[in-house]
């Protein structure tokens, strides 16, 4: 029995490490042209997802924003990591039925304006995501926090220690946190996570996320953690960016 242990202990040792996210994320942003977004949303329905995952990405989700006016899908795939990503990117992209099926959705006009793409890393803290629908809607906030010089530790801590675990409390779940890859893209002070607000039924979900953020604001548990890891200094450089988003039909997590 006294063999046993130690080596039962090791086993659950290794099994933490190997749970550890070490995938490779790409957040893509399209801005579509005026009258595309659902062009584009049915070729990513019809053909893209599936090339995707032929190819080793994985669909993460899609989502695009609350505010009709904004014409931008947003989504996020993954695999095993930036080498492989690039591979099977590559891949996608010669495949022939990719090449047809863009050729038949852009014979009236591109259907897009603008890609931003973003390499990322999940935190020691984000949770592991699943592609889960769930019976009840809910509203989806993509946000994404700039800290002042050699604060990101700081703000990785509170996330980990405090904020989202107090997210819970208040209605909001925690989805995905990430650290871009690459230093133009803000590896050094840069935090992009999704949270979720389900809507209820006097409110919608963005008077619900609303309603949430509030909560959590005038939370006392919040405002001690925000104070302690402000006592040497401000963490963030500048408010936060924030988007409210819907799940589109076909996305593997809503």
């Amino acid at each position: 029995m006294k063999r046993f242990i130690p080596f039962f202990a090791f086993l659950l040792l290794a099994a933490a490490v190997l749970a550890e996210d070490t995938r490779c994320y790409e957040l893509r942003i399209y801005t579509a042209n005026e009258g595309k977004l659902e062009a584009l949303n049915a070729r990513f329905r019809d053909h893209t997802c599936k090339l995707f995952e032929k190819h080793g990405l994985t669909n993460v989700g899609y989502w695009v924003p609350l505010d009709k006016a904004d014409s931008r899908l947003v989504y996020v795939i993954s695999s095993p990591n930036r080498a492989a990503h690039t591979k099977s990117w590559k891949a996608f992209l010669n495949d022939p039925n990719w090449k047809k099926a863009y050729k038949a959705s852009t014979k009236d006009g591109a259907l897009v304006a603008k890609i931003d793409s973003t390499f990322m890393s999940a935190t020691d803290y984000s949770p592991t995501i699943e592609s889960v629908i769930t019976k009840g809607i809910r509203v989806f906030e993509l946000r994404t926090y700039t800290t002042a010089p050699n604060r990101l530790k700081n703000l990785h801590a509170r996330f980990r220690d405090h904020t989202c675990k107090i997210f819970k409390n208040h209605g909001m779940i925690n989805v995905a946190y990430w650290t871009p890859m690459d230093d133009n893209k803000g590896k050094s002070n840069t935090l992009i996570y999704i949270i979720s607000h389900y809507e209820k039924p006097v409110l919608s979900g963005a008077a619900q996320a609303k309603k949430n953020w509030r909560g959590f604001a005038g939370d006392p548990a919040w405002k001690k953690a925000r104070a302690a890891s402000e006592k040497d200094g401000k963490i963030l450089a500048k408010a936060p960016h924030k988007v409210f988003l819907n799940p589109v039909d076909y996305s593997p997590i809503k």
